[in-house]
C-alpha cells in the first residue's frame, strides 16, 4: 500500500523543518521536449529546460524559467551554458515519511514515489519533490531558525 499525498502542505505540518540544499551539479539544456526517469519517477521537460545530474548520479529536470533562481554557474561555466552549477541557498520544507508514498511534482504534474524513510520536499505551495534518505543526508542541511521560507510562509 502506498500513501498518496494529495493537497499536502508542509507549512502546516508540525514535523516539517526548513533545510537548504548544498550541492554542485552538472547541467545541460534540453534541445527538445522529452522525459527522463529519475530515481523517484518520470520527469517531463520542454525544450530549454535544465537537465540536472546531482552529486549522487540521479537526474531530474528544472523548468528553464525557474533554473536561474535556483542554481548559479561554477566558473568557468557561463550562465545559460552547459556545465557545472551550484544550488543557491534557498530554503525548502522537508519531512521524512516512514512508509511508501507518492506525490505530484506539481498540480497535474508527474507522480513521484518514495520509499519508507525518504524525504518529502516542498519548494512552494503545490511544488514537491522527493529525496531518498541517502541523498537527503548527502545534500541537505538544516537551515537556521526562524520561520518558514518567505515563499512558503502563510499570507
Amino acid at each position: 500500500m502506498v500513501l498518496e499525498l494529495s493537497d499536502i502542505d508542509l507549512r502546516d505540518h508540525p514535523d516539517a523543518r526548513t533545510y537548504v540544499k548544498q550541492e554542485a551539479v552538472s547541467v545541460r539544456f534540453a534541445a527538445a521536449a522529452g522525459a527522463l526517469q529519475s530515481r523517484v519517477g518520470p520527469n517531463h521537460y520542454r525544450a530549454g529546460d535544465a537537465l540536472v545530474t546531482g552529486a549522487d548520479g540521479d537526474t531530474w529536470c528544472v523548468a528553464r524559467e525557474r533554473f536561474d533562481a535556483k542554481y548559479g554557474p561554477v566558473p568557468p561555466t557561463r550562465p545559460g551554458d552547459a556545465g557545472r552549477y551550484r544550488a543557491l541557498p534557498q530554503p525548502v520544507l522537508a519531512r521524512q515519511i516512514n512508509e511508501p508514498f507518492a506525490v505530484r511534482r506539481a498540480v497535474s504534474g508527474d507522480w513521484l514515489t518514495g520509499a519508507a524513510g525518504d524525504w518529502l520536499l516542498q519548494y512552494g505551495p503545490g511544488d514537491h519533490g522527493i529525496a531518498s534518505a541517502a541523498r537527503f543526508t548527502l545534500v541537505y542541511r538544516l537551515a537556521p531558525a526562524p520561520g518558514p521560507p518567505s515563499g512558503l510562509a502563510r499570507p
